[in-house]
């Protein structure tokens, strides 16, 4: 606990960061949100992706982004297309290929599947499942303490994945669809389990020892250290395989996982644990000037 000043000044910077980005550029909505034509294609040898691009928007179809999958297989997002539309891009994709032909794998426009009043809901349930587990380990550790440093540190994880991926988004084109949500609610109970782990070390500690929480707290994290380590490498070493092999379709959603796993494994004993041991002395300062008086 002695270095948590350095604890919370980094996670002020990673949140201002995320903010920051958050207000300047907003996160950046995939077809999930806005709806869209997506297609797939496979080409001779590799093409580059910039001048691919804008051959398709010089003709009068605006793209979105185009992505490598596998090889010479290429995915491109548009704004709904008609049939019109679909024929110029057809025409344009042969004159930048030129002599090369290409193949048609998938072409499909859907409409979006997560409008305001879902958005609206999901943003509900994390309210209630926050306030449910804030109650619960508030009542199990017998100190609103333990409950509300929990939460904070929960949502300290949420806000930097959010930011994170606006700043992914304005950068490298990342957008935010239906996984990424899953992928942030998976991120909240992580979190919490982990900081449940070292805050039961605390609570025997006190039962069985008693004594100063800054010392007992010291030791808990010592001790809870390498399982919390060996627990979130597991997790980690599958989530690079995905990233790497996993192909597009998840690509994103494993590191977003890998995000949250990392903060989450961080925020236990650098966020929640210092938090709990500030509040604790703070208190305990209050009580102190108002004995003296």
């Amino acid at each position: 606990m002695r270095y948590r000043k350095i604890y919370f000044g980094f996670s002020i910077a990673v949140v201002a960061v995320g903010v920051f980005s958050l207000l300047k550029w907003g996160i950046r909505p995939g077809i999930d949100f806005v709806g869209g034509t997506i297609a797939e294609y496979k080409f001779e040898e590799s093409i580059s992706i910039e001048e691919a691009s804008k051959k398709i928007d010089s003709d009068g179809v605006k793209v979105i982004s185009i992505t490598r999958t596998d090889g010479t297989k290429y995915v491109f997002k548009f704004s709904p297309l008609n049939k019109e539309d679909k024929e110029k891009l057809n025409k344009s994709l042969s004159e930048f290929t030129g002599s090369k032909t290409f193949e048609e794998l998938r072409f499909e426009t859907v409409g979006p599947s997560i409008g305001p009043e879902l958005i609206k809901k999901t943003i509900y349930a994390i309210a209630i499942a926050a306030s449910a587990i804030l109650l619960w380990v508030a009542y199990q550790f017998k100190s609103i303490k333990f409950g509300t440093s929990a939460i904070l540190a929960m949502f300290h994880d949420s806000f930097i994945l959010i930011g994170l991926f606006s700043f992914m988004g304005h950068y490298l084109g990342v957008e935010v669809d239906f996984l990424f949500f899953t992928a942030l609610l998976t991120t909240l109970s992580f979190s919490v389990h982990d900081t449940i782990v070292v805050y039961d070390r605390i609570r025997e500690y006190q039962k069985k020892y008693g004594g100063d929480l800054y010392e007992l707290s010291n030791r808990a994290v010592t001790e809870t250290m390498v399982r919390s380590l060996n627990n979130s490498f597991t997790i980690i070493f599958m989530l690079f395989s995905l990233i790497l092999l996993g192909g597009e379709t998840v690509k994103w959603f494993s590191v977003a996982l890998l995000i949250g796993t990392v903060f989450g494994t961080y925020s236990s004993p650098f966020v929640a644990v210092p938090l709990l041991v500030t509040w604790d002395e703070f208190l305990a300062k209050i009580k102190s000037k108002r004995i003296g008086k």
